[in-house]
């Protein structure tokens, strides 16, 4: 069953509320508080577009790396470092 994309959407707003507040709010550096919500943001932006693409076909023009993206940068072949824009698949 899949979620109404606008209700993913808005899960995903909320993410990104939480994650200013724990960032602007952070007592130092490691503060599980901004782990948590920076986490929390990357899932919900996975669940507004796995909901998108299952109701519209389409995806959003960002992607969501993990520390083992980090480790393949310009495994593509670009020199500048950034990848380049076109539909997902």
């Amino acid at each position: 069953m899949s979620i109404d994309p606008r209700v993913a959407l808005e899960a995903l707003v909320s993410a990104f509320e939480e994650h200013l507040a724990a960032a602007t709010g952070k007592r130092d550096d490691d503060d599980p508080a901004v782990e948590s919500a920076f986490f929390r943001v990357a899932d919900s932006f996975e669940a507004y577009e796995d909901a998108l693409y299952a109701a519209t076909g389409e995806f959003t023009p960002l992607d969501v790396y993990d520390d083992d993206d980090e480790d393949d940068d310009d495994a593509d072949g670009d020199q500048d470092g950034e990848d380049d824009l076109g539909p997902r698949g």
